[in-house]
This record gives C-alpha cells, structure tokens and sequence, in this order.
C-alpha cells in the first residue's frame, strides 16, 4: 500500500433531526434529515472520487450512524462489505439531558453550566434516573451488555474509556492486519479516537470540533501513529463546517 494512501475514514453521520432541533441526543434513536442523507451521500461521493477502498466497516448501534453508512456504502457500490455494529462507538450518553432543547436547558441551568456539562471533559450531566424509559438497560439492543457498562450519563472522558477497548481489541488489530477501514460514527465517539490517534490533550480536546458527514482520512503507519490526516473536502471547507458547529455550541 503506498504510504499516502488512508487506511481510516472516519465519519461523523449526517445531520439529525435533534441537530436541526438543537436538542441533546445522546442514546436516543433519531433518524437523519433531508440534509443528513445529503451529507451521507456527499460523504460517499467523496470518498468514492478519491478513490479510496474499504475491507470492513464499523458503526454504533444507533440508526444515523447506520443509516450514513449505508448511503456511503451504495455510493462506493458496496454494499457487500463486511459491517461490524458496537454499542461502544455510540454518541456520548448525554443522561438527563437527552431530549432538552439546548438553548432552553441554557436559560433554565444558565449559559456557563449547560457549556460546562457539553464542553468539558470530564464533567458528566445529570444521570438519567435508573426507571427512565430511555435507559439503555431497558433497550433490548443492550441486553447483553453488563448492566454496570451500561452508562446513564457521560463525560466525553467517560466516553473515551467506553470507545478504547473496542479500539484496542477490536479495530487497532485489524489496521494492522492491514485491513482499511471505514468508521461512520459520532461527533464525540469520533472525538474520543481522534483524541486517541492524535494524543491531543484533555485541555485541548473540548475545542475540537467534528462537522457532520465530512470523511476525515488517516494514513496510519504500522504502528498506528499518524503519517497524514486531511479531511477529503479540504481543510477550508471542514474548518468552516466545525465552526458552525462551534457556534452552534455558543449559541446554547
């Protein structure tokens, strides 16, 4: 494999329907807008018009991260490849505030409480109450998952820590193995392995911010350290989506 070529493409689904309402969303199953499936076929247009190719891919359980991979896949006219789905690439679980209008959760909490609770890395919000309905423990989906691995709420810290060991036992060897791979995912779930990949530090990471269906490619050397990162529409076009997800983060 040349030395340039990516081997990890990381994808933040397309916008969500409580991205359009700027509500919390977390664990709750939303599905994509008329832009998301845009963003989702854009996404795979570019990856396809590079020219890059996958051996497996990955995503979470929840259906706008599915939901993009599946458009990316027909755009690559691939729809036969190997797909892998993990509770543990899920968005950050956002507890109590799932649901919540974010500017209206901001006028009742205040402006700097509601920031600290999305923007810092290690402050959770509010834990869901354990007879919510929305808990994950009474999801079918999670019920082979130890309940005491099932989160109620979530720091982007705690995120990290859910999203490493499925890296380390299962997506970290399969780089190795010399395999390329697609992860189409979440905003902080995609966080939490660019964190990871770039060792970018606890201070510095809540001012990362991932745009919706933008493919951000790595070439990964064997050891995994980082030889290129480019986002596929080009720097300019990704700084400018992230600060519109930045602001939309102030306007809350």
């Amino acid at each position: 494999m040349p030395t340039d070529t990516p081997n990890l493409i990381l994808v933040r689904h397309g916008q969500s329907q409580w991205n359009l309402e700027n509500r919390f969303t977390g664990w709750i199953d939303v599905p994509l807008t008329e832009q998301g499936v845009a963003e989702a076929h854009s996404a795979g247009r570019q990856i396809r018009e590079a020219g890059i190719e996958f051996d497996v891919a990955w995503t979470s359980v929840l259906k706008r991260a599915i939901h993009t991979l599946w458009i990316i896949l027909d755009e690559l006219d691939a729809p036969w490849l190997p797909v892998h789905r993990d509770w543990r690439l899920n968005e950050r679980h956002y507890g109590g505030l799932q649901g919540l209008n974010k500017a209206e959760t901001a006028a009742i909490h205040g402006d700097d409480q509601v920031h600290i609770w999305r923007r810092s890395y290690d402050i959770p919000p509010p834990l869901l109450e354990d007879d919510h309905p929305d808990h994950p423990r009474l999801d079918r989906r999670y019920a082979r998952v130890p309940p005491d691995q099932l989160p109620a709420a979530e720091s982007l810290k705690l995120t990290l820590e859910r999203v490493l060991p499925c890296w380390d036992s299962e997506i970290a060897p399969a780089l190795q193995s010399g395999q390329r791979l697609l992860i189409a995912a979440h905003g902080n779930s995609i966080r939490a392995i660019v964190k990871h990949l770039e060792s970018i530090s606890d201070d510095e990471i809540p001012n990362l911010n991932i745009p919706t269906g933008m493919p951000l490619a790595y070439t990964l050397d064997a050891n995994l350290q980082v030889v290129d990162r480019r986002y596929l529409a080009g720097e300019q076009a990704a700084a400018e989506a992230a600060a519109a997800v930045a602001a939309q983060g102030r306007a809350t």
